[in-house]
């Protein structure tokens, strides 16, 4: 179906969008301000009035409007949404803000069910990650002089088939990973991410960041066990070069992709004190693991979560991702019973995120009549599946295991118009993951795809982005140090 929403003034278009394709996730949603009339009435199927009011107090007029439109999406579609009017990424930040005002949490529930109209379900969730973030973060140096550092290797042994992320195929790069990692020491040389680089940066310049020790440090991906174990020693070593880890809380790497874990690299990792390592299957189903392009097994992911507890690791994370094509409720609660068997420190439980970049929706089609697929068959009409049934009976196992939720993010365009949440037992959390999502400390990203960001003394939050194209970020660096070396 194709909707149109018909505003009189431009303000909140984004928020209008957002609140329209929540309720239609799957349809074709425009919006038209007051000129285009004729055009929006002749190209749309359903067509949607919304009147702006004139605003003095922009968060109040724009809590009141989402409100009263979500109502009437709400009359005509017979369903209500478990976030109610929230779209954002971040909806802790809210419970978080009146926490720290002091509030108690009676006065917290009410006021984000009277203003969004959230569920009691996820008014729960909201107020018990908030509470865990503000305990965690009690002990954490948040200041100017904190910070916390984060490298990218966007390698991963095959691109699964709903992924959207800075990764590219190892067979594609494997002969220009030293070549990357040259690059991405330079970055780390400069003490400055390449997007803030400046022009007249000069040789004698170009010195490492000694004043500020990082509070966490964290290699992501892609999959950084992508690399061999010697260039994944290189890496860490570059790291240990130019920035002093001592003070660190903890220091991650996301190994992931359960095919590129081995004792090598697993002792590369011991000898760099990494403290937190992930093992992500993402489903315990084999016939789901073939479609999205995984190429490893089930029980590849068991031989690795085994080898990482062997090799000394305390701190084990596993990702999960509901929604997954063809999967149902019992196919979730099949991943859930294997890895409560395997019984791991944390776990992340994501919902699918069906992005227009991603091969789901843009050109599987068009692969198979290239002849890169031989069976299209096996596509056609497949469901995405989530539910707050299924992703409750993943929160409890998550319990089950004696874990709580500690962060929480939302994303476009996701099953179930749901969330992530990622759950730990006690003392097992990633502070990292609390900080990217919060906001409160700057994050100093290296690499491809990478993304800094800084915040001001007044809360203001700028970004630094690198090129996620791994050729474009190499060209960039070559440049940089053909014009300043």
């Amino acid at each position: 179906m194709n909707i149109g929403v018909q505003l009189d003034r431009e303000e909140f278009l984004y928020d209008i969008h957002s609140l329209v394709k929540s309720f239609f996730p799957d349809d074709d949603v425009s919006i038209y301000t007051d000129g285009d009339t004729a055009k929006c009435e002749a190209a749309r199927d359903l067509l949607l009035y919304v009147h702006i009011p004139e605003i003095d107090d922009r968060k109040r007029v724009k809590d009141s409007l989402k409100r009263e439109f979500y109502e009437t999406l709400s009359d005509y579609t017979g369903r209500t949404l478990p976030w109610g009017t929230l779209s954002g990424i971040r909806p802790t930040k809210i419970p978080m803000k009146m926490l720290e005002e002091g509030l108690p949490e009676s006065v917290i529930r009410k006021r984000i069910q009277d203003t969004y109209l959230v569920s009691d379900q996820k008014t729960d969730l909201m107020i018990s990650v908030a509470e865990n973030e503000r305990r965690l973060l009690s002990g954490v140096s948040l200041g100017s002089d904190s910070f916390s550092l984060y490298i990218h290797v966007p390698f991963c042994p095959s691109i699964c088939l709903y992924c959207t992320f800075s990764a590219s195929p190892v067979k594609q790069w494997e002969k220009r990973m030293d070549e990357y990692l040259d690059a991405v020491e330079f970055e780390l040389s400069c003490g400055r991410p390449m997007g803030q680089l400046p022009e007249s940066v000069k040789k004698t310049e170009i010195v490492p960041d000694t004043n500020r020790k990082p509070v966490t440090f964290y290699v992501g991906g892609g999959t950084p066990t992508s690399l061999s174990a010697a260039q994944l020693d290189r890496l860490l070593c570059m790291a240990e070069k130019y920035y002093d880890l001592s003070g660190c809380v903890e220091r991650t790497v996301e190994a992931g992709r359960p095919d590129s874990i081995t004792p090598e690299k697993l002792e590369v990792l011991k000898k760099h004190n990494i403290t937190r390592i992930s093992v992500n299957p993402q489903t315990m189903n084999q016939k789901t693991l073939d479609l999205i392009g995984r190429h490893h097994t089930v029980e590849d992911t068991k031989k690795a979560f085994k080898m990482a507890r062997e090799a000394g690791f305390d701190n084990i994370n596993m990702d999960i991702i509901l929604g997954l094509p063809g999967e149902e409720a019992e196919d979730v609660q099949n991943t859930l019973r294997q890895i409560e068997e395997l019984n791991p420190d944390s776990l992340t439980v994501h919902s699918l995120a069906v992005k227009r970049a991603s091969r789901l929706t843009k050109n599987l089609r068009e692969e198979h009549a290239a002849g890169k697929i031989a069976d299209y068959s096996r596509y056609e009409g497949l469901a995405f599946v989530n539910s707050g049934e299924i992703i409750e009976n993943a929160y409890e196992s998550a319990l089950r295991m004696g874990m709580e939720p500690y962060y929480l993010y939302r994303q476009k365009n996701m099953k179930g118009g749901l969330e992530n949440t990622g759950f730990a037992r006690p003392g097992k959390e990633c502070l990292y993951n609390i900080l990217i999502m919060e906001e409160m400390q700057e994050i100093r990203a290296f690499g491809a795809g990478a993304s800094t960001k800084t915040v001001s003394e007044d809360g203001r939050i700028d970004r630094i982005i690198n090129p996620k194209d791994v050729k474009t970020y190499l060209e960039r660096v070559a440049t940089a140090k053909e014009a300043h070396l």
